[in-house]
């Protein structure tokens, strides 16, 4: 399991706070950071340049929105002024004095015309937004996939499965809901800054320089709170993955803990845990949900200041009554888009992050280039030759020396040996999965490296120990071997395998569907399965890797004559475990060391006396004890 860890993140949305207002949310939250935040940046906005048309009509629909939104409440101020000085001339007793409802009537028909125009355009810019963004990050995924095909075996063997998995799918998702909601909100935030300095300029500079005053305080103390927060937060992320570690771990050795009897030593453990969690948790949600109170205070002592400036201004006749209630609004939105960057800014460092994980897997070495002009292998014999082959996985660590192997077609070649004398490296070497130091691997006089990947891989068939079956009927697994493969070929090949009768006896047979484990199948079945895709692919060299350990003796011989059968015409190279079991191979290759110590058939070995005969000898002691 990887323990790399993404954001989750609800959306980069601002969550409106009392009042109305616009908080600091997040802000107290640890932000994953890019090592070259420049540079990583400025590659992820070069995916944006062939959508330039798009984007410049994005940034229109946003400004024309928020124009429009911006214009309404003076607008709406028109009304009120209309409506105060209707109720004060008649509070007077002027003659003929009334309420002009029919102008009333056109500003608000007016106002709903300017909010129905606001809506459509920001409907507009997040319908280009969104296509833009999915386009992108489409391209984006699909540039990965490449990559990842073109990316040798030692990469994949150096990582986990979910640090992969984390940067391809993670890592990509949080690009595409940056891409998708961060962009348009800052054209947004920005255009409704401008405008609403504009338009509160317009109405009083005075009461303008009261709201800018205000700011400074609020982010000292949105500051302050958020760094005092910020260790909470991490301490409470950090334990936060040790409880889901510890939790994991109890969970996956539930029955190991049962036996030996340590339920009690993991609960308290839990509970130190949880302890120090809800501590941690408690500090980070208490210190970070003192910045609504404040901010609310704050800008209430703002809304104060403005209403007594705008009442004198109003009582001295330099500005209209309607003009106060819109300088009010703008009041509350002036503060929405600074808050909002700030947010978007914390989202920014993290999709930046995320992006930078991403192009690692972009610029990491590829597999070396295939030959100009490869070679093709028509009519395979399944001869292989490996001559003066030397081969590390670092340059200054030689695994495999000089080694020369000479195979003809149609011999069974076994590769026996201790734990880590390089049995797997030679397959991943006859495969292409790794590239030789020095020498040549022939496959029917051809250098492998002169033939395509693809080409050269499909001239294999292997059975494994750790069997792949995936998420899909019997059929389709068996039909994995041959593309447009026929049904009689398919119970052909399953019957071939012996796997026939056990796949009939089972409710839906052939359309049995396997789950996510193939655990609804036995072990051995699983193996009798692969042995009848290999059987329906019919390659012309075989790579086995003995997995009958963990089967009974009964599905043991099965499997064993399944292999027979296999075999049979062909040109297998088998990974031994049992050496009882390779007994009648043509060449058997001992290995130590990544060097082939010793070579020639069963008799031949035993009669030298060395290291074949010794480990058979123990391994035929201990199955005999």
């Amino acid at each position: 399991m990887s323990k790399e860890t993404n954001n989750h993140r609800q959306g980069p949305g601002p969550r409106r706070g009392p009042g109305g207002g616009f908080g600091p949310m997040g802000m107290g939250m640890p932000v994953q950071k890019a090592k070259d935040f420049k540079g990583t940046l400025k590659r992820l906005i070069g995916y944006l340049k062939p959508y330039k048309l798009q984007l410049f009509a994005v940034l229109i629909t946003a400004i024309i929105s928020t124009i429009f939104a911006i214009v309404s409440p003076k607008i709406m101020g028109k009304a009120t002024t209309k409506l105060f000085e209707g109720v004060m001339m008649k509070l007077r007793g002027v003659p003929g004095a009334k309420i002009d409802f029919d102008y009333i009537g056109q500003i608000i028909l007016l106002l709903i015309g300017l909010y129905i125009l606001s809506a459509i355009f920001s409907f507009l810019q997040q319908y280009i937004m969104a296509g833009v963004a999915q386009k992108t990050v489409y391209n984006l995924r699909k540039e990965i996939e490449d990559k990842l095909n073109r990316l040798p075996l030692k990469y994949f063997d150096s990582r986990t499965h979910g640090e992969i998995l984390s940067r391809a799918v993670n890592d990509v998702d949080n690009i595409s809901s940056t891409l998708q909601q961060s962009l348009t909100q800052i054209i947004t935030a920005v255009v409704t800054l401008i405008g609403v300095i504009v338009m509160m300029l317009s109405i009083s500079p005075l009461m303008t320089l009261i709201v800018v005053l205000t700011l400074p305080l609020s982010f000292l103390a949105t500051a302050n709170i958020a760094k005092k927060s910020q260790k909470y937060f991490k301490g409470q992320q950090t334990t936060l993955g040790q409880l889901n570690g510890h939790v994991e771990e109890m969970y996956t050795g539930h029955k190991v803990i049962k036996v030996f009897g340590h339920e009690e030593k993991s609960i308290e453990k839990f509970q130190d845990i949880n302890e120090t969690l809800y501590q941690s948790a408690y500090k980070a949600q208490f210190v970070s949900g003192l910045i609504w109170p404040l901010m609310s205070f704050i800008n209430n002592i703002g809304y104060v200041l403005v209403s007594v400036a705008g009442g004198i201004l109003v009582t001295k006749k330099a500005i209209e009554i309607g003009d106060i209630q819109a300088f009010i609004q703008y009041a509350r939105q002036f503060a929405q888009p600074i808050t909002q960057t700030a947010m978007i800014a914390n989202v920014i460092q993290s999709t930046v992050a995320s992006a930078e994980r991403v192009f690692e897997i972009l610029d990491e070495t590829e597999e070396v280039p295939e030959a100009v002009a490869p070679k093709e292998i028509s009519n395979p014999k399944g001869e292989v030759r490996f001559e003066n082959v030397s081969f590390g996985y670092k340059e200054d660590e030689i695994l495999i020396e000089e080694m020369n192997i000479d195979v003809k077609s149609g011999q069974t070649v076994a590769i026996v040996g201790p734990t880590g004398a390089g049995k797997t490296t030679l397959i991943n070497l006859l495969m292409r999965f790794y590239e030789i130091n020095s020498g040549k691997i022939l496959v029917d006089g051809i250098d492998t490296r002169e033939v395509k990947r693809e080409h050269l891989r499909s001239l294999f068939g292997m059975v494994l120990q750790d069997t792949w079956l995936f998420n899909s009927t019997i059929r389709a697994n068996i039909a994995y071997g041959k593309e447009g493969a026929s049904e009689a070929e398919i119970v052909t090949a399953a019957k071939a395998a012996y796997a026939d009768h056990f796949i009939r006896t089972l409710p839906e047979g052939y359309e049995t569907i396997l789950n996510e484990e193939a655990s609804n199948i036995s072990q051995g079945q699983k193996q009798l399965l692969t042995i009848a895709r290999a059987i329906l692919a019919d390659p012309k060299i075989l790579i086995l890797d003995e997995a009958t350990s963990s089967v009974d003796t009964r599905t043991e011989v099965q499997i064993q004559k399944a292999m027979k059968r296999l075999m049979k015409g062909r040109t297998s190279f088998i990974i031994a475990h049992r050496l009882s079991t390779i007994r009648d191979a043509d060449i058997i290759l001992v290995m130590n060391h990544g060097k082939v110590i010793e070579k020639g058939n069963h008799e031949e070995l035993l009669e030298k006396g060395g290291f074949y005969a010794d480990l058979y000898n123990s391994q035929f002691s201990v199955e005999s004890a």
